[in-house]
């Protein structure tokens, strides 16, 4: 079956982002409230980010306006306005051409090879500092393969024996899931949504609708930010198939990687957006 990789930037297809659970556990269980993880940022419309210092939130970059300015972010229920975008400069706009051939031949192949050579990350600042709410630390070692990790994310839901609907809604209750990293290398996290009784007793997968939501490991009882959602693969055609179901991998973008990268952005003095 053709593997299809889902993206938020693909309007005409689905997005990565927040929790598909278990079909044999129950959805209160994976619910949680605002103040479990109150540094997750909502970007307009739909798509998450993390508050990583009191002036700077960081995303995917393709949770971003393609030709629009970004005015605000929610951050805790509250508005918050930004003063510039910083986008990796080694980010890549899936060209509407391949999109278009994937989408009419069901088999997305060279799709796959793009968005895995693209630098899917950006730095929002903010116009003023957040002072209600910590900023969540970066992980920073490159041992993230075989850790547990928690994802968060408001997004569309489902459950791994059927996924979910592609069409949405892609905003819902926020949840929180566990999995296992299955693979880190370069600028990619990865991991698989297993089927019980394979599972770990809360474990979940992205939904469509919050790409730049975290992936976090715990340090010392405190979360660190080690990964972002980014794009999943998923089996069978491109217009047809479902996501979320078990067997299906998420791919993040791994922080771990960019670390250097979003140091240099911050300290640098502010200056045009890029």
């Amino acid at each position: 079956m053709t593997r299809f990789l889902l993206l938020a930037l693909l309007a005409a297809s689905s997005t990565a982002g927040a929790v598909v659970i278990r079909a044999d556990v129950d959805d209160a269980k994976y619910r949680i409230p605002a103040s479990g993880f109150p540094a997750l940022v909502d970007m307009p419309g739909e798509g998450h980010g993390v508050l990583i210092a009191p002036q700077w939130a960081i995303t995917a970059a393709h949770t971003l306006p393609g030709n629009a300015a970004l005015k605000q972010v929610a951050i805790n229920g509250v508005s918050r306005d930004v003063e510039r975008v910083v986008r990796h400069p080694g980010y890549k706009t899936l060209p509407k051409e391949l999109l278009d051939q994937a989408m009419a031949s069901g088999e997305a192949t060279l799709i796959v090879v793009f968005l895995a050579s693209s630098d899917d990350i950006a730095l929002i600042k903010l116009k003023q500092p957040v002072t209600d709410i910590a900023p969540v630390a970066l992980y920073r070692q490159g041992d993230e393969a075989g850790r547990i990790v928690s994802i968060v994310g408001k997004g569309a839901t489902g459950t791994g024996a059927l996924g979910h609907d592609p069409a949405g809604p892609n905003r819902t209750e926020l949840r929180r899931a566990d999995n296992t990293v299955t693979s880190a290398y370069d600028r990619w996290l990865c991991y698989v949504f297993d089927e019980p009784p394979a599972a770990l007793p809360l474990e979940g997968m992205l939904g469509n609708g919050d790409s730049g939501g975290p992936v976090l490991v715990q340090v010392d009882g405190r979360p660190s930010l080690a990964g972002l959602a980014s794009w999943k693969v998923v089996q069978g055609h491109v217009v047809t198939a479902r996501p979320g179901r078990y067997g299906q991998t998420a791919c993040n973008v791994r922080i771990s990687h960019y670390v250097g990268w979003i140091e240099q952005v911050i300290a640098e003095q502010p200056g045009e957006d890029r």
